[in-house]
């Protein structure tokens, strides 16, 4: 048995704490153990509050949707998160990996992507040219004695 589902949310901060209690009630109610549930609400809610803030501009006049998307998969082993906004994307001209360590240490934003990809096992960043950007991540799931969809 698997779950999945999909999102269109409203670029408004009260937006990131909905989608973080449907992520973790979700996991609650499929038995994933609360330290992963935990972890990959953390993630959610770094990648929405992205999206958030830098997920539309407006171009020539013409305003991008004020909505993002998110979507999660809970799939035997796994659980696979994405969040795509219709902003101007991450940037092409200095490399992602660059503007993380360019994120002082005491900078009050900046940081999330690196906080995704210390809580979740992979993650890729993808520019949809025209459309926006996409951050998506996975983790292996841990499972609760008696879990529903406990892989076999």
């Amino acid at each position: 048995m698997s779950i999945w589902w999909s999102l269109r949310l409203r670029r408004e901060a009260a937006s990131v704490p909905l989608a973080r209690r449907l992520l973790l009630g979700t996991m609650e109610t499929a038995g994933v153990d609360p330290d992963v549930s935990f972890d990959l609400s953390v993630a959610l809610s770094e990648a929405c509050a992205n999206a958030v803030e830098h997920g539309g501009e407006v171009r020539a006049g013409v305003s991008s949707p004020a909505e993002y998307r998110v979507t999660a998969y809970l799939d035997g082993e796994k659980c696979r998160i994405e969040v795509a906004d219709s902003g101007p994307g991450f940037p092409v001209s200095r490399g992602r990996r660059a503007a993380l360590r360019s994120v002082h240490e005491t900078a009050e934003d900046g940081r999330g992507l690196g906080l995704i990809e210390q809580l979740t096992d992979h993650v890729h960043y993808r520019n949809r040219p025209g459309r926006g950007a996409v951050v998506s991540f996975d983790k292996i799931l841990k499972w609760r004695e008696g879990a529903l969809l406990m892989a076999s």
